[in-house]
């Protein structure tokens, strides 16, 4: 069947539509920070990119990336159709996601970016987590205590 709109009007229509975010994504890791007693973490902060979870005391913010929507190596299927839309949709995403860490870093956070499916596994995804902190804490010159992710 063939679409009622012309693909002009369609574009129009389909632009109006604003999503929902990663709504469950973030529900996930939110259940799994409280889970682990992990306190201090705000989200949506308005920061460049809007981070999904972000610890202002120790300036770290954190993405859960759909594993979809941002080219996951190990989970990211081509789309059978309509590939070039796919590709360069993919592309700006990544784009998009390398500029706003490098904005963040710029303003002194740090950036963590978590991939969907690793909310399959909370346990080692908070030992992931707790790690990148340590690592942090040691390149790191500027005091940034808190007991945030420890």
């Amino acid at each position: 069947m063939s679409d009622v709109f012309t693909s002009k009007k369609r574009s129009a229509v389909m632009a109006r539509i604003r999503g929902q975010g990663n709504k469950t994504t973030e529900l996930a890791l939110a259940a799994i920070l409280r889970a682990e007693g992990v306190s201090g973490w705000r989200r949506h902060l308005p920061l460049p990119g809007r981070p999904d979870f972000a610890f202002p005391r120790v300036k770290i913010a954190i993405f859960v990336d759909g594993c979809f929507w941002h080219g996951c190596p190990k989970c990211y299927r081509r789309p059978a159709s309509n590939r070039r839309f796919w590709d360069g949709k993919l592309l700006r995403n990544q784009a998009r996601d390398r500029l706003v860490s490098r904005q963040l870093r710029i303003r002194g956070w740090t950036v963590f970016r978590i991939w969907e499916h690793d909310l399959k596994r909370p346990r080692l995804l908070m030992a992931q987590l707790r790690l990148w902190k340590r690592m942090v804490a040691r390149v790191d010159s500027r005091s940034r205590s808190g007991a945030e992710l420890s």
